[in-house]
């Protein structure tokens, strides 16, 4: 099917209030992360009013997918990623990983926030075995594990050096290691670079994606960034303003495994990135 009707029936589907679902994929998995029904409501705290902040999220993210989650600001997402890692509590629906409700933080899912959190008395190969250690994993694991880990990063050369000597981007790769040290399953990013410059973000959105396809994660990312949305992703999720909820489901047809400068010059890959700026109503 050619790309311009894969969008229109994404297209028609909103236009006509059908539900939208992905497109098919032969021999998908079964989904790895549900939610179902999903709500969030805030109370009221020092005179301001009490609202509604998610209503009614359902998606099913499958086993090794990177989906991405888009919307306008203050309309969940990073709510909606919370209650995934079991740090929020559902006030309606559930949220499932595998058959169990998540209700707790549980080992098969980790996350990355915005700001790296390194502590900065630690050194880098401290501060990404500072989790391992939190969770009593066996020293001799850890140390087999991590030699491999730092090169793929590219930190090697700088286990021995403390965060206040590194770039914004080195802290932020350092701060997925303290994730990918442990082997979750899932690995959530809460607009992970979106405090870094424009180059530093293209450069670890690379880095990113090549850490994904040498591995078996599941990746649910949180981003402001059309762009980074469609060159990562299979699926790009777009959410109404507050309250939100998931309105439209747009798979990312692009071949893998993607290198940027085949990626960025596919006249598919604007086409994806004008489509979804429709949705968002960017114009």
């Amino acid at each position: 099917m050619a790309m311009v009707d894969k969008l229109r029936i994404v297209e028609r589907a909103v236009a006509t209030g059908a539900a939208v679902h992905p497109l098919p994929r032969d021999g998908a998995a079964p989904a790895l992360i549900a939610v179902e029904q999903a709500g969030k409501r805030f109370a009221a705290r020092g005179g301001a009013q009490a609202f509604s902040a998610l209503e009614d999220v359902s998606m099913q993210i499958r086993q090794g997918e990177f989906v991405s989650i888009l919307g306008p600001s203050g309309c969940g997402k990073s709510t909606l990623l919370r209650m995934v890692a079991g740090l929020v509590p559902c006030d309606d629906g559930r949220i499932l990983l595998g058959a169990e409700p998540i209700g707790a933080p549980v080992p098969d899912i980790g996350v990355v926030f915005q700001t790296s959190n390194m502590l900065p008395w630690l050194t880098v190969g401290a501060n990404i075995r500072l989790g391992a250690k939190l969770r009593n994993l066996p020293r001799a694991q850890v140390e087999e594990r991590l030699p491999a880990l730092l090169e793929t990063l590219g930190l090697t050369a700088f286990a021995d050096r403390y965060p206040h000597e590194l770039s914004g981007g080195m802290r932020q790769r350092a701060a997925i290691g303290q994730i990918l040290l442990l082997q979750p399953r899932v690995m959530l990013m809460d607009e992970p670079f979106g405090a870094l410059d424009a180059l530093t973000r293209d450069r670890l959105n690379v880095e990113l994606l090549r850490i994904w396809q040498q591995s078996t994660l599941t990746v649910l990312l949180v981003t402001h960034s059309i762009h980074e949305a469609v060159f990562l992703s299979d699926r790009v999720l777009v959410m109404s303003e507050r309250p939100g909820r998931v309105i439209h489901d747009v798979r990312i047809d692009l071949p893998r495994p993607r290198q940027p400068d085949q990626v960025k010059s596919d006249p598919a890959y604007g086409e994806y990135v004008a489509h979804l700026s429709r949705l968002m109503g960017v114009f």
